[in-house]
């Protein structure tokens, strides 16, 4: 019962957070307009005779390829969760940092983690449950009598869920660096230059074929359709090992939680 609660105050501090807004903002409406973007230019280039320049006239993979801006919003939402306690309030209210308020409220500092982490958890899937299915249905109604969709209903859903996975353990890795680090500015940096503009991991590949079992390239393939590279882990492996780096972090910020001054 102490858990609901706390996981019920959380989902209300994040909700109300310009952060945690910003977050939901980019993973859900950001997606959606550039799907709206995407599924723009895929008509033009229908009804011009140019199918050649554009990759598919399938809505889905329209709406798909928005999918990046789930996972920064993920990880803006992660970041946020607990990057919020170490944030220092104004001089004027004393220059102090929320976490002390938040563990004298409570003070079992797992406790604390596993709320933060449910409240992730909560706030990405029911982003995604909404983000994708409008995504597609935006893809499909832009593109119209176009449409030609090459994506069976049963991949749309594996895919889906897949993606869906991704975001969720990228916020829940997000929310155990932010713990170690005890600061949002350098996770949020790292970790969305990460997910959007250049990967690291990717990089990495060109020195040795461990980086295939970093988080991020591991689960790559939950996104079936999107490969980037080739080599690397098949889906479900890619899963089960990115899992592994989500539940080893969480464990290790959890110790590290518990075990240092707030």
């Amino acid at each position: 019962m102490r858990l609901i609660r706390a996981v019920s105050a959380e989902l209300s501090k994040c909700l109300t957070l310009p952060g945690g807004r910003a977050g939901i903002a980019v993973a859900m409406l950001g997606s959606i307009a550039l799907t709206v973007l995407n599924a723009m230019t895929a008509r033009r280039a229908l009804t011009s005779g140019q199918p050649e320049l554009i990759a598919s006239a399938s809505p889905f993979e329209t709406a798909f390829a928005a999918m990046p801006l789930g996972t920064v919003g993920a990880v803006v939402l992660g970041v946020i969760a607990i990057g919020s306690e170490y944030t220092p309030n104004s001089p004027d209210a004393g220059g102090g940092r929320q976490i002390g308020t938040t563990l004298a409220v409570l003070p079992q500092r797992i406790g604390l983690l596993s709320a933060k982490a449910i409240t992730v958890v909560l706030l990405v899937v029911g982003i995604a449950a909404v983000t994708l299915p409008v995504s597609i249905g935006v893809a499909r109604l832009l593109i119209g009598e176009f449409a030609v969709e090459s994506v069976s209903v049963a991949d749309a859903v594996v895919r889906c869920l897949g993606g869906t996975l991704y975001w969720t353990l990228t916020g829940l890795m997000a929310l155990a660096i932010t713990t170690l680090t005890r600061s949002a500015t350098v996770p949020l940096i790292v970790l969305i230059m990460n997910n959007s503009l250049v990967s690291f991991s990717l990089l990495l590949t060109n020195l040795t074929s461990w980086a295939h079992w970093l988080p991020d390239l591991a689960g790559r393939r939950l996104f079936t359709g999107i490969d980037t590279v080739d080599g690397g882990l098949d889906a479900v492996p890619g899963a089960w090992v990115m899992a592994a780096w989500t539940v080893a972090l969480l464990v290790v910020a959890g110790a590290v939680l518990r075990s240092r001054d707030a």
